[in-house]
Order: structure tokens, then sequence, then C-alpha cells
């Protein structure tokens, strides 16, 4: 039953494909998947017009299966920025659109208005593999971020449901401080019980923002993975706009920066050129 057939057409012989091959071959086409986070957009007096239009057709032009936006669409959450930022927002050319808020959005009673402009769910399943967890971070006029014990344990429980997919977590505050990003208080105050939720749910990404500093941590196999600023001027160590794009190919994930109107490149690049420049700047002195 499992025999090649041989089938001999125009006096060539040609060798079918056995059973076994022909259904290995069917149940092994790859998942590639693409998708794109953005982040403080700071829609204000320091948002650059300019430089979000470039990034829409960049991303327009990628065509990804999701775009999330981790927070501080708007500088200080008022009404007049909220319209502007859907205004932008309605501009990118993709049916899944994820927008969480961030600490700037929730001024100003801005927690009010963000639910009116957008509505987000907590859980979204791109396809068969890929599972993408939003985490609310912000709280009303206030910097730091919160997790808190009941969130946590619900993203342990629910994850949990989806072992053998790639798991993503997204919020707007940091998980770990970063480097050249001046004193550390603005974070969030259950960091370590968060992390810990993470690694026992096994989720292989968390992308955050709010730093406005690319970086990279891995944690064993947990990857935490921070955007820039995609089009505001306020700049913190790292002095361009730009953007993550996430690839998931086979449940392989590889994180890249795109800086706006520049070039891509490995987003843990940025990590070993700082190390390595340390390093020589050690080795000088």
């Amino acid at each position: 039953m499992f025999d090649a057939v041989l089938l001999r057409f125009s006096g060539y012989a040609l060798l079918s494909h056995t059973i076994e091959e022909l259904f290995y071959s069917i149940n092994s086409v790859h998942v590639l998947m693409e998708i794109v986070q953005i982040s403080d957009m700071h829609i204000g007096s320091m948002f650059k017009q300019d430089a979000f239009d470039v990034l829409v057709r960049e991303i327009n032009n990628l065509e990804p299966d999701a775009i999330l936006v981790t927070g501080d669409l708007t500088d200080e959450g008022l009404l007049s920025q909220f319209e502007r930022a859907r205004s932008e927002i309605q501009k990118f050319k993709c049916n899944n659109k994820i927008v969480l808020a961030g600490n700037h959005d929730y001024r100003h009673t801005g927690y009010l208005l963000f639910k009116k402009f957008f509505q987000t769910k907590q859980v979204y399943e791109l396809d068969d593999d890929v599972i993408i967890m939003t985490l609310g971070t912000a709280r009303p006029d206030r910097d730091e971020g919160e997790v808190g014990y009941r969130q946590n344990k619900w993203m342990f429980t629910t994850l949990s449901q989806y072992d053998g997919k790639t798991k993503i977590v997204a919020m707007h505050h940091h998980l770990i401080g970063i480097p050249d990003t001046g004193t550390d208080k603005i974070i969030i105050l259950d960091a370590g019980d968060t992390l810990m939720a993470c690694l026992q749910a096994k989720v292989d990404l968390v992308l955050c923002g709010h730093k406005h500093r690319p970086w990279s941590w891995k944690l064993g196999s947990l990857e935490i993975a921070y955007a820039g600023t995609a089009s505001s001027e306020r700049f913190r160590g790292f002095f361009e706009n730009a953007y993550n794009i996430i690839r998931i190919e086979n449940r392989i994930i590889q994180v890249d920066i795109k800086i706006v109107g520049g070039k891509r490149m490995a987003l843990n690049s940025l990590v070993t050129d700082y190390a390595n420049e340390g390093f020589r700047q050690r080795n000088e002195v």
C-alpha cells in the first residue's frame, strides 16, 4: 500500500511520492506570521507627523498579520488627542489592530476616553498557533504601572490552556530596567510577580513600551522586547524613531527593529553591540 508507484509517460519514468511522504509534506506546512509593534506615539506637542506618515507607508507595504500599539498614543490623555490618535491609527491597512493604553493616556480622566475610542480584548487568537494576551498596567494619573494579583493569576490560568502554542504577552510598562533611560522609578510595581507568572505560563515573548528605548532581555526561554518611540521627540538612549517587527515561523520568534525611514536589523544586535562597546571601553582604560 505504501510502496512507491512507478509512472511512465512519454518514455520518462517518474517515481511518485509514497503516501508517507505526501502525508508528511501536507502536515509540515510551516506557519509564517509577522506582527508589528509600535509604541509611544505621544500625539501632542512632540508628535512628529512626518515620521508617522513614513511609518504608516512602511507598515502598510509590509502587510502584517497584526499591528500592536503598546500605549501612550497621546501625551496628555485629552479628547482632541484621542480623536487625532484614532484618525492616525485608521491609516493602517490591517484588520487586526490591537491598541493598549499607557500612563499618558490615563491622564486628565483619559482612562474614560480611551475605552470610548479603542476597544481592546484581552486574548487574541491570530491563528491556530499564536496567542496574544494584553495586560493593563496603566492606572489613572499615575506614571508607574501595576498588573495586580488577580490579573497575574488570570494570565497564568488562561495561558495554561494554550500549551503548544506561541504565547505573546503585551503591556505598556517595562518589566526590567533598560540602560540609558535615567532613574528607574516608573516601573511595574509587581514586576517580579508578573515575571514569575510569565515564566510559569511558559510565555515566549513579552512586548513592552514606555521607556522609548529599544532593547531586549532574555530570561531562559522568555524574551522581553522593548519598542522605542514611533513618532515623538521623546528619545532616551536611542535617537531614532523606530518600531519592532516580530516574525514567527514554526514557533521560532525573530524580533527585528525597524528605524523609520531606515534599516531593519535584529533587535538583540543592539544589546550585543552595546555589550561589545562596553567591553572595548573597559579594555582601553
